[in-house]
């Protein structure tokens, strides 16, 4: 498990998280802070110069203050490494990335404008890493959704493409769901023809498999598109028989949906891209990127991780 930290107040909550995600799923926890511009030329200087006197190491006081801050918390992973990186931001997570269960980032860091809603290192991030991004909301955007109750509280919401999401981001989303002992909820959208009358904001259904029948009160469509999310989640479903799953469509876009539910989820999960339709693997898709840029809670993007997609 790796948590990103710059030292801002973004930057810790998404810490606390990645401590409590260490705890759950038994892991050691790796906290990574990228050296600033200004110190990174200050070592490259210093080693050009040869000087015998220069520290060995720089002094990373962000580290110094996490060191300080996990000694003082209670609930925290017993193997706990700090890693000082050099380069640019998203290049030095992407290295360090390689191999790990997920990598834990706040929406935003120390630079940018205060009224942005995802800063553009995590952005870059969640496109790039070779592991899942989780990307940790700052606390006005959970404040828009009436806070939450802490980093395990709540469901973990799949947004599913029934033709194009990866095995891997359902096997994610199912084993994050376990490890909380909690329920998940797989939200996918249905295509529906143009209208002239457009019902805004209309609620979606939340249905178990076994409401399924041929007699639910439900459109053709939608009932289609719930029956092929059975369908795709199945062999799943089979190697995860204790986790309840719960099934859900919605007109048009996921999106909506999915930001909605990231009000009281623990977590949305959603899938990077599909594989074939990016570019050498970077872009980031549609859905994905509306989400981090709207959603209230943590959101994980997760990549296509083996070559059998």
């Amino acid at each position: 498990m790796i948590a990103a930290v710059d030292g801002s107040e973004h930057s810790l909550r998404a810490l606390d998280w990645a401590c409590a995600a260490a705890v759950r799923h038994g892991t050691g926890l790796v906290v990574a802070h990228v050296l600033p511009d200004s110190a990174q030329l200050y070592v490259a200087r210093r080693s050009s110069l040869a000087d015998p006197g220069a520290p060995a190491e720089w002094e990373d006081p962000v580290a110094e203050r996490i060191r300080t801050l996990l000694a003082e918390a209670s609930g925290t992973p017993e193997d706990v490494r700090y890693e000082s990186l050099t380069g640019s931001v998203p290049e030095a997570l992407r290295v360090i990335g390689s191999g790990a269960r997920m990598l834990v980032m706040g929406s935003r860091g120390r630079g940018g404008f205060a009224a942005l809603l995802l800063g553009s290192n995590s952005r870059a991030v969640s496109g790039t890493a070779p592991c899942p991004v989780v990307v940790v909301p700052h606390e006005a955007r959970d404040a828009a959704a009436g806070g939450t109750a802490g980093p395990s509280a709540g469901r973990v919401v799949l947004g599913l493409h029934v033709e194009e999401t990866p095995d891997d981001v359902i096997a994610f989303a199912l084993g994050e769901a376990a490890s909380r002992g909690t329920d998940l909820q797989v939200l996918s959208a249905y295509a529906v023809p143009p209208s002239p009358v457009v019902v805004a904001d209309t609620p979606f259904t939340v249905l178990t498999p076994e409401g399924l029948a041929d007699g639910a009160d439900t459109a053709p469509a939608e009932r289609e598109m719930l029956r092929a999310q059975s369908r795709r989640l199945a062999p799943h479903r089979e190697r995860a028989p204790d986790t309840a799953v719960a099934q859900a469509a919605v007109p048009g876009d996921a999106a909506g949906g999915l930001v909605e539910a990231s009000r009281s989820a623990a977590l949305v999960v959603v899938g990077r891209h599909h594989p074939r339709r990016s570019v050498r693997g970077l872009a980031i898709g549609s859905v994905a990127h509306a989400v981090l840029h709207h959603a209230h809670g943590p959101v994980a993007v997760v990549p296509a991780l083996s070559d059998d997609v």
